[in-house]
This record gives structure tokens, sequence and C-alpha cells, in this order.
């Protein structure tokens, strides 16, 4: 979005327009107009606004009473925001802010939180769902899962296997959160999962689903795999589901709405739904799915907590986890488990959401000498120093660092890196070799614009590749262009995530996009017909979150940047398998690693209220 300059007796004196957008200002305007014109409720909807296009779900106005407006700390010529009383005062005098429950364009609740009012409907009803489904206790046969866990999950040792323990949580309410860092079993275990309820009732109807086109597939394809290696029976084996859909196919798009065929007047006909990549579902989304789920069904939910959050609003998954607290199971549910496994869990606490939530600690990706697990892990913990010794010490034959190359030094950086790892890509004759040798590298980028950003850096790879006579780009649709589609297209059945190839198809005699399909088939399209999509040499760390690579080059910023957090640099590095190669200056690193992604909502707050835990 562009900045907007206007007439400043428009808004609040003091108030630098440059700090807001078209949409925000707008927006403002029309509160102020409705509310006789008080300043204080211009701020709060510029603000509110602002704050949303951010990724908030609300405003807190305690965070921004009393202090200057100034994104420029020595800027002293900049307007004060009211103090908390004076300014919440303001805002429940106005005909245009309501309490939680009114129906009014902007929510202000007791905690001095402000929302659009459809905001406030997302967070409230997705929080009342959840709760409702972790309370939820389901009916199961005790004798039958203590059998089907000791033979689903074969192995018995001292050591608690907390995959185990997920399974339990699974079948024993109607809410199960599974995170995990990559390669710690999640897929693999819902499977399993799937295996044991379907021993209980083999009728149950099952959806598998996720964010994206890509993440959806690969959970299919994970639990189709593990469903051939599994000592069940051909019947259940037959009832384990062999497709997986976006979520916003399985409710239903209605097109140009932002409503879906399925809702709370018209539920899921499933009985247990499972959504992979659950750190990329934001509020919105994730409410009208849980909306739509029928009375007595189950919701699984998979996803590192640790990730980046959503795009859209909101940091779901992370406030349902309580990221950064732990809690204690419930004696009740720690009875239930020692009941079911033989395990005893240590700790109690009372009833709570916690009984609904499990993390996967082991990896089953990683050796125990790797250097990506072992510097994600200090990543996450936020410890700069030892990631850079990781890095730095040679002595990890998985990951190496390279200072971060100056902007007139990019280019011959690169060059060396992507005429080696995409050379075999673009001469390579078969199309299924074409992919697989794609798929194995790719460079992430933190930004997206700027020299440092996806857009700059493709450009770059592009011109070392035509340099090197690898590729030939005299129009968009050249031979050999990676893409990325961005836009979901059902007619099509391209999603959001795919990947594909630009080539000349000998058939047609012109230039075709060509895509993997079910049961591995290619198909082609013309060119002209794709929605949206970009070049992917190169690709954001956000658009690769669920994806996964055998090597990754991860390109950080010159300079500090507001979007390189903790989340960000830890799921960048959890995109490789086997090798990481990161470029960055150190200081740069510290700064990110000091960051984190932070969104306010009152999601956590109405999950955990008065539940007491640990900083973990």
């Amino acid at each position: 979005m562009r900045r907007l300059t206007i007439d400043a007796s428009k808004i609040p004196a003091g108030v630098d327009p440059g700090a807001f957008e078209k949409i925000d200002i707008h927006f403002a305007d029309y509160m102020k107009s409705l509310s006789n014109h008080a300043d204080g409720v211009w701020l709060a909807a510029a603000l509110l606004s602002r704050h949303i296009r951010e990724g908030h779900i609300c405003l807190d106005l305690r965070e921004s009473a009393g202090k200057p407006m100034a994104q420029d700390e020595s800027d002293t010529s900049s307007i004060i925001c009211p103090v908390l009383e004076e300014w919440s005062q303001q805002l429940k005098d106005s005909p245009v802010v309501g309490s939680p429950g009114e129906y009014t364009p902007m929510i202000l609740d007791d905690s001095y939180r402000l929302y659009l009012r459809r905001y406030w409907e997302y967070e409230t009803n997705l929080s009342e769902r959840l709760v409702d489904l972790s309370h939820r206790k389901m009916k199961i046969d005790p004798k039958l899962l203590t059998k089907g866990i000791s033979k689903i999950f074969p192995g018995d040792t001292k050591e608690i296997d907390w995959q185990k323990v997920s399974a339990v949580a699974a079948l024993a309410s109607g809410l199960c959160v599974i995170s995990g860092g990559p390669g710690t079993g999640k897929t693999t275990t819902v499977a399993r999962i799937l295996a044991l309820l379907l021993e209980q009732d083999i009728n149950l109807r099952i959806a598998l689903c996720a964010p994206t086109g890509k993440a959806a597939d690969r959970l299919q394809e994970a639990v189709r795999e593990e469903a051939t290696r599994l000592d069940i029976t051909d019947e259940v084996r037959d009832a384990m589901p062999d497709a997986g859909y976006t979520i916003h196919r399985l409710l239903g798009v209605r097109y140009g709405s932002v409503y879906f065929r399925h809702n709370i007047k018209n539920p899921l006909p499933h009985d247990v739904v499972v959504v992979d990549e659950a750190s990329m579902v934001d509020l919105s989304l994730m409410s009208k799915l849980v909306e739509s789920l029928k009375d007595d069904s189950r919701l699984i939910l998979l996803g590192d907590k640790d990730q980046l959050a959503s795009v859209e609003a909101g940091y779901v998954l992370g406030d349902i986890c309580d990221t950064g607290m732990k809690h204690a199971y419930s004696s009740s549910f720690r009875s239930f488990i020692q009941e079911i496994t033989g395990y005893k869990i240590e700790g109690q606490g009372p009833p709570n959401f916690q009984d609904s939530i499990v993390e996967l600690l082991k990896t089953y990706r990683f050796s125990p000498d790797s250097g990506i697990r072992e510097l994600s892990i200090a990543v996450n913990e936020g410890d700069a120093t030892r990631c850079i010794n990781i890095l730095k010490s040679g002595e990890r034959q998985d990951i190496h660092t390279t200072e971060g190359p100056s902007r007139e030094a990019l280019r011959h950086a690169l060059k060396e890196k992507v005429t080696e790892t995409y050379r075999p890509y673009l001469q390579a004759r078969h199309i299924d070799e074409r992919f697989e040798l794609l798929n194995s590298f790719r460079v992430l980028c933190a930004l997206r614009r700027g020299p440092y950003g996806v857009e700059g850096i493709n450009l770059l790879i592009e011109g070392i590749l035509a340099e090197e006579g690898l590729i030939h780009p005299k129009g968009a649709n050249y031979h050999g262009r990676p893409i990325l589609i961005t836009r979901n297209d059902y007619d099509l059945k391209l999603f959001n995530g795919d990947v594909g190839i630009i080539l000349h198809d000998p058939e047609a005699n012109d230039m075709r996009a060509f895509f993997p399909a079910a049961g591995g088939k290619i198909k082609k399209i013309s060119p002209s017909r794709l929605p949206e999509h970009e070049t992917v040499y190169a690709m954001t760390v956000h658009k690769s979150q669920g994806s996964e690579f055998d090597k990754v080059l991860l390109i950080l910023p010159e300079e500090d940047s507001p979007v390189l957090t903790r989340e960000l640099i830890y799921t960048g590095i959890t995109r490789a398998k086997k090798d990481l190669d990161l470029w960055m200056k150190d200081d740069v690193l510290r700064k990110g690693l000091s960051r984190r992604t932070r969104r306010t909502s009152g999601l956590r707050d109405a999950l955990w209220a008065g539940k007491e835990g640990v900083r973990s």
C-alpha cells in the first residue's frame, strides 16, 4: 500500500499521516464523523486499523495510552495519546464503541482491548468452541485402546513416548493439539491416531485438511503411506482417509463471498477433522472452521507452535499452546494416561486446557550430532552467542555460514551457489527429475522487497542463469521458469503454495505450465490461464512454511528489520533437512533473535485465564 498525504485539518493536530495507510485514515475519519468528531476516537480507530493490518487482533489501549504517537522517539512534536482513563471513557461515550455483545462497529472489553466487531466475534466464537471441545469427554473402549496402542505404537521403553500420550489425548476428548518441530513425527502420529479411532468405530467420517494445497497433499500422502505399514485389519486400512483438502475447499468456497457453504447452520458431515500446519491458520479461518464442526466432532490440530505466525491476523496456534509457558496435566488425565500406557507423568494441575495439548520433542529426522537441530534449538531459546558459536565452529558438516555479503558483492556471492544447484535442474531431460531437483534446494529470504528481498534475489538469479546460458528469458514464460501459485483456483485445482515449471511442450508446440498431479501424473496448463503466481528460485520464509528441502540457502538482510524475528529465523532454518547455508551478519542475527513475534489478542487469556504455569 502507498502512503497517503492528506489535509492536516482532517486528522487530530500532531498526528503524522505518514504513520497510517489510506484505509486506516478513511476508517478513522468515518468513526470520528459518527462520534461528535472526537479526536480520541479517530486516533483509536486509526491505530486499530493499522494493528489489524500488522497481524494483531485488537488494540491494547494500555500499550499506547499516555505515550507519543511518533515512530521516531526523538520527535518531540508528536501528539501524546490520551491517558488510559480519559481515552477509554471517551470511547465508551462514543456511539461507535460498545461493550462485548453489543452491536457496534468497535468493541472495548474490560481489559481495555479495542476490537473491530467481527474480530471480537471470531475470537469469542473460537475460544468458546475450543474450550467446549477440550471439555467434551468422548466415549471409547479403554481396553480396546490399550491393545491398539501397544500394537500400533510398538516398543516398550521406560522413557515416555509422547506420541502415545497424544493418541490418548486425541481419543479422550473432542480436541487434541499436537505440536512439535520438524521430524518429530506429527503426521505419522496422526495416521496412527486415525487407525485407533477407526478401531473404535469403523464408520467414522474423517477429513484431512491444511491451509495450502501443498500441505494438504503432503498430509494425505503421509497418512496413506503410514496406513500401508501399520499392523491393522484390512477393514481399518480401507477406511483410512485417502484425500486431503485445503481448509477453504473443505468448508466450501462461495465465489465473491467471505462466507462458506459449511457453517454453524450447515455443519461439516465429518466426525473427525485433522488440520496440518495449523500455525499458518489465521483467526478468521480457524474460527469459521471450528464453527462448522458437528456437536459431536473431534478436532485434531498439528503444527509447530514455534514457527511463524499466520500471514493474516492472529497467532492462533501460539495462543492455543500458551507459547512460552508450561502447564501440568490434571490428575484425572494423568491417571487415564497411566491406565492406558503405564506412563506415570509427574506434575499435577487442575483440570484445564493443557489436557488437550501434547508436545513432541524427540526428532526422527536429525541425528543427535545434527548441526541444524542444534542450531534450531539455540534459535528457539534466543541464545545468539550459542548460535554464532555453532555456526562458526566448523564442527557441523550440515551447516555453513558466510558473512552477509554487501549489496555490491551479492551477485558474485550468489553466482557459484545458484549455478551449481540449478544447473542440473535446468538441464534435466525428464519432468519428474526436474521436479525432484527443483524441490531439493531453495533460496529463502526474510524480506520481500529490497536488494535482499525475494523479488530482487529472483531477478539476480535469473540474470546469473541467463549469463551462463542456462535460461533464455525473452519473456515472462520462458523454458525452465519455476513458478509458485499465490492464489487458489478451484476450477484448475491449483492452490496457494503449489510449485510448477514453465516448459516448452512439443505436443502443443508452445509453452505450458507443468504441475504434479495425483497418482504421480503431470498436468499441463496454458500459462495464460494460470492464477496469480511468481518466480520461485527464491521464496520468502513465510511462503516456505509447510515445505521442506534437502538444501537451503537462507539470506538475512544486511541491516536489521522489524520483520526479522526469532520465529522467522527458526522457520527458515528448519526448512532444511540435510544442509543449511546461512548468510548473515552477527549483529543482525543477534537483533533478530532478541525480537519475538507478538500478536495482540485476547485468545490466550480466554483459554488460559487463571491457569498457573511456569515459563519455559
